[in-house]
């Protein structure tokens, strides 16, 4: 699957180039993707140096949780629920431990702490497949609810708005909770349905009714707050997350006489040899992302969308959002610039820099994701996680639309 699509992007960044030369006449465009696929080059390095850190520091810390014992912990008291998705995975297994830190990063905007643990988790599920270059069924449904991005406190979305002189920077709270809850249902059920999971089983009803309760008492919650104390609260919570998962994982291991400066050390060379392993997969995709996007080829996409929209007779405010939507998948960087770029032009506050901050904070850079995850434990058959993951970003987009629409008209 990795292989398709990575000769796909470069064949439609051919299609889309000559098109551009021959047709709209711009003699540049092969100097401009040229000049990408340098770009992606170095952007690949600067983004290790990044992931270097940020890798061993939190593999370092979870290395003391592991030698605690904490991941068995939590491996134990899930295996009610992962032993019906994920059943090829032993009951107690510390992977199981590993996926649960990682969702609870994810659901609270902890993206820094959660990769790295993500990776770990990935590599704990690779120690039980058998055919080490393709997906297990595990493997699958833990990336594509990765990149379903299931975030509770997007906190970084806030802060881009405020950056923009939102005069409610938080106004999106609530509309990209409801898409992103919806992306990653999506997403479950889609490798559900594929890897014939029984959700009708009685232990998964209870954990969905348990947390769709929490999830509505939080909403109802968030919903009796100011739009700054529900900032405040965001900022407050991840920040707390993020340091009381140090010091826990610091406390115990010392009430258990785990030696905390070795144990650190060694992680962090582990944190290392991800990180270097992972710089030719970044280089392969990012470069295809690049020249992709620089031949064109999203643009013409984006015309042909806003001529078949335009002949169905539809409200066409959406389409203005929709480069954010379509870059995305490919990569978090460019997305993110559009939905600034999209700030500035139409107003921090219009109908698409709302749809635009809503769809950015309630999908995922799926390709990265594929690219980082299965990259860092030599994966190349991916089977249906790249289907299943874009189906989840594009219930994500849809669901995004709907309640934009519903919420600011």
């Amino acid at each position: 699957m990795l292989n398709t699509l990575w000769l796909i992007f470069f064949l439609i960044a051919a299609v889309s180039g000559f098109y551009q030369w021959l047709v709209q006449g711009q003699a540049d465009i092969f100097a401009h993707m040229v000049r990408s696929l340098f770009d992606m080059a170095a952007l690949s390095v600067q983004l290790m140096l990044l992931l270097f850190g940020t890798l061993t520091l939190w593999l370092g810390f979870l290395k003391i949780a592991e030698r605690a014992g904490l991941i068995d912990v939590l491996g134990r008291w899930l295996t009610p629920l992962f032993a019906r998705l994920m059943p090829d995975v032993p009951r107690g297994h510390p992977a199981l431990g590993l996926i649960t830190l990682n969702f609870a990063a994810n659901g609270l905007g902890l993206d820094n702490a959660a990769t790295p643990i993500g990776l770990r988790a990935m590599k704990a599920l690779q120690s039980l497949n058998p055919r080490p270059d393709t997906a297990t069924n595990a493997q699958i449904l833990f990336l594509v609810l990765n990149a379903s991005s299931l975030t509770l406190l997007p906190v970084s979305i806030f802060m881009y708005r405020a950056q923009q002189g939102a005069a409610d920077p938080t106004l999106i709270f609530l509309p990209i909770l409801l898409a992103t809850t919806a992306s990653s249902l999506t997403g479950l059920l889609c490798v559900a349905l594929t890897q014939r999971l029984r959700l009708l089983d009685p232990v998964l009803m209870l954990w969905f009714a348990a947390l769709a309760v929490l999830l509505g008492t939080f909403m109802a919650l968030l919903a009796t707050l100011s739009s700054a104390a529900i900032q405040t609260l965001s900022s407050l919570l991840g920040n707390l997350t993020l340091l009381g998962i140090i010091w826990l994982f610091l406390l115990i291991g010392w009430r258990r006489k785990v030696p905390l400066y070795d144990s650190f050390v060694e992680g962090a060379k582990e944190g290392f040899a991800v990180a270097r392993d992972l710089l030719p997969y970044l280089v392969a995709m990012l470069c295809a992302v690049g020249i992709l996007r620089s031949s064109g080829a999203l643009d013409i996409v984006l015309d042909l969308i806003r001529w078949l929209v335009g002949l169905s007779g539809l409200d066409t405010r959406f389409i203005d959002a929709l480069p954010t939507a379509l870059v995305k998948p490919f990569s978090g960087g460019a997305a993110r610039a559009l939905l600034i770029e999209t700030m500035q032009h139409h107003g921090v506050d219009s109908f698409p820099a709302l749809l635009a901050a809503t769809v950015q904070g309630s999908t995922e850079t799926t390709f990265y994701v594929l690219a980082v995850y299965f990259g860092a434990v030599g994966i190349q058959r991916a089977r249906h996680a790249v289907p299943c993951a874009l189906v989840a970003d594009l219930a994500g987009v849809l669901a995004s639309i709907g309640v934009c629409y519903w919420f600011f008209g």
